[in-house]
């Protein structure tokens, strides 16, 4: 990831991972790869950033994790949204809209 998408992600990385936690539960590496489809390969999370922010999100209560059996069949942990995690990614999801229509009516002025 290029720095500029690094900074980018850097204030906006805990949200996506909620979103995308949101949807079900699902261990790390799939997160990563959820975010990269999803994004169309624009945002590709590094190990060295995801993990970091997962136990942030599991200290804050946002996130609860279990060990499970992947696919591949081996154990991973498996992350779930808390009642806290939904009503943080709520609150972040309202922020971001406020934000990016701000961006918006700004990249829209005339020159």
């Amino acid at each position: 990831m290029d720095a500029e998408k690094s900074d980018l992600l850097q204030g906006t990385l805990d949200m996506l991972i909620l979103k995308v936690v949101a949807l079900g539960p699902i261990h790390g590496y799939a997160i990563a790869q959820r975010i990269r489809q999803i994004s169309r390969d624009a945002l590709q999370i590094q190990q060295g950033s995801l993990y970091p922010a997962l136990h942030r999100l599991e200290k804050r209560k946002w996130l609860q994790a279990e060990w499970r059996d992947a696919e591949s069949g081996r154990e991973a942990k498996f992350y779930a949204l808390t009642a806290a995690g939904r009503r943080q990614l709520k609150e972040e999801e309202e922020s971001w809209a406020r934000l990016s229509a701000a961006i918006g009516l700004i990249m829209r002025t005339p020159e």
